[in-house]
């Protein structure tokens, strides 16, 4: 295998304009040799020489995740000679990293989950940032929306190793087939054809929203194609109030779409999430098409016996108001909490293609590193999803897992609850954005 530090002194060289000095010689501090524009890496320039050196690593993945992730820190010990201890932190994972830190004993480099947890851990000053040479490839590597997404007033702390496309719309293609529909590109035609499909015989589309999450991800999609990203930013960060005329405009439209009875199954309310991709992929199939994230095509093999990418396609969520290919989506980044060049090493590791194409070809898995070749994709579906998270115009992070837990993320309130009610009543736009801002004000406090 190619060296990735080799690739990614290069990498530094093209960006900076000046020699990168090998890992091994130089701290995450320290600044290259001057070199004329143009100029190539030393060719003696390695990987550095770990050996002896134990780094802790954390992240929230255990099984399978778990187990790939291993793959990946292998290869680093492979080429440096260090050894890596990897924990799962499971789903407390901003508990114990807190807790950690709190006691003087953090593991070296974590991978976290919520950009959220990230500015917390950057404005306390427990992050290191990134060094020169992991900056510069993850300037080369990533799209400026990942590497904003990974800075904290204007300083870079994350290496965004993971990522996840909400923007995925799946369908049953012999449904398709027998209603004669096709893969819409607009909101107009999305309706269209699932009204094609809901004149066939089955519902056009099956929801499950019984505790209210998949309902945040559809306003998510629909607020960031209609109003655009300065304005989803802004509600985000509650500096826009929920009765906003463009938020009124998105509950509007989404409220026309699911009080449709002849194209949306009944009893959403009450089906869960998983049940609503059984509804479509199982048989017979009861409706023709489920919203929701990659993680469907996980659900389908599981669930049913349809086939991902011969009987269960998708297709991205359709553009509003002619906007342009946007992805609201999730991931997992990379921080440091330790200042040693092992540390510093695997975060520029982390942010190499060569990284990301090991879990790549073991399946499970998006990268939203640019450089990562899409043929080391296992299968046409998850490249297709990897694709769309890459040429996205735009991406934005959940909505709701950046929000205050007691508005974006709990069973029963908030946002949750707010959007199910909605769901219930979908004529009630003035009532449900006055709730949502009543929420929203309690919950970030402002």
């Amino acid at each position: 295998m190619k060296s990735t530090y080799r690739r990614q002194v290069l990498i530094a060289t093209a960006v900076t304009g000046a020699f990168a000095m090998a890992l091994a010689g130089c701290s995450s501090g320290s600044t290259p040799a001057p070199s004329s524009a143009g100029s190539s890496a030393p060719a003696s320039a390695a990987p550095p020489d770990l050996s002896g050196v134990t780094l802790n690593v954390a992240a929230d993945w255990s099984g399978a995740e778990q187990t790939n992730f291993e793959a990946v820190l292998k290869q680093f010990t492979a080429e440096t000679g260090a050894t890596v201890n990897y924990t799962s932190y499971g789903s407390n994972v901003a508990t114990t990293l807190n807790t950690k830190i709190t006691g003087g004993d953090p593991p070296d480099v974590a991978v976290i989950p919520q950009p959220g947890l990230l500015d917390s851990l950057a404005k306390a000053g427990s992050l290191i940032e990134l060094s020169p040479e992991t900056l510069a490839s993850v300037q080369a590597n990533y799209s400026k929306d990942w590497v904003d997404l990974g800075s904290v007033d204007g300083k870079a702390y994350g290496v965004w190793f993971k990522g996840s496309n909400k923007s995925t719309v799946w369908y049953n293609t012999n449904v398709y087939t027998n209603a004669g529909a096709t893969e819409p590109k607009t909101w107009d035609d999305f309706t269209a054809q699932l009204k094609k499909v809901a004149d066939s015989g089955v519902y056009g589309l099956s929801i499950g929203a019984d505790v209210g999450w998949p309902l945040t991800d559809w306003f998510e999609n629909v607020f960031l194609r209609s109003a655009g990203a300065d304005d989803y930013d802004a509600l985000t960060a509650h500096t826009m109030a929920w009765t906003d005329p463009k938020v009124i405009d998105a509950l509007t439209q989404l409220g026309t779409l699911w009080g449709d009875k002849t194209i949306v199954q009944p009893g959403g309310a009450q089906r869960t999430f998983g049940d609503s991709v059984t509804e479509v992929f199982g048989s017979p199939a009861k409706a023709g098409t489920v919203y929701e994230g990659d993680f469907v095509a996980g659900n389908i093999t599981s669930q049913t016996k349809s086939v991902v990418g011969t009987d269960a396609k998708f297709y991205d969520f359709p553009s509003v108001n002619n906007s342009g290919p946007a992805v609201v989506g999730g991931g997992n980044a990379a921080i440091q909490l330790k200042d040693n060049k092992g540390a510093a090493a695997l975060m520029t590791y982390l942010a190499s293609p060569e990284a990301a194409t090991i879990w790549v070809k073991l399946g499970g898995f998006t990268s939203p590193n640019k450089l990562v070749d899409m043929s080391a994709y296992p299968d046409d579906t998850s490249k297709q999803i990897a694709e769309s998270l890459i040429n996205a115009e735009t991406f934005r992070f959940d909505m709701s897992d950046q929000a205050p837990s007691a508005f974006g993320g709990t069973p029963g309130a908030g946002e949750w609850k707010i959007l199910l009610d909605f769901y219930s009543n979908p004529t009630d736009v003035q009532g449900t954005a006055q709730a949502l801002e009543k929420a929203a004000v309690e919950a970030y406090g402002k």
